[in-house]
C-alpha cells in the first residue's frame, strides 16, 4: 500500500510541474509599451522610462535614441 502511495504522489507533482510549464511557456509579455507616446510634453525613454522634453532627441538619463 506505502508503493502505491508513493506512486500517486510522484504522478501529481509531475502532472503538477507539466501544468505549471505549460502555463509559463504560453505566457508572452505584453508588445505594447506601457507608457504613453506623449505626457503632457514629455516623451518616455523605451529604454528606462525616463521623462524627456518633447524636443528632445536622445534621453537625459541613458543617452537612448528616443522616437518620433
Amino acid at each position: 500500500m506505502d508503493q502505491n502511495l508513493v506512486l500517486i504522489i510522484v504522478v501529481a507533482g509531475v502532472a503538477g510541474l507539466l501544468a505549471s510549464l505549460s502555463i509559463v511557456r504560453r505566457w508572452r509579455p505584453p508588445s505594447e509599451n506601457p507608457f504613453a507616446a506623449s505626457t503632457e510634453g514629455e516623451k518616455r525613454c523605451p529604454a528606462c522610462g525616463m521623462g524627456n522634453q518633447w524636443t528632445d532627441s536622445t534621453c537625459i538619463s541613458c543617452g537612448a535614441h528616443l522616437p518620433g
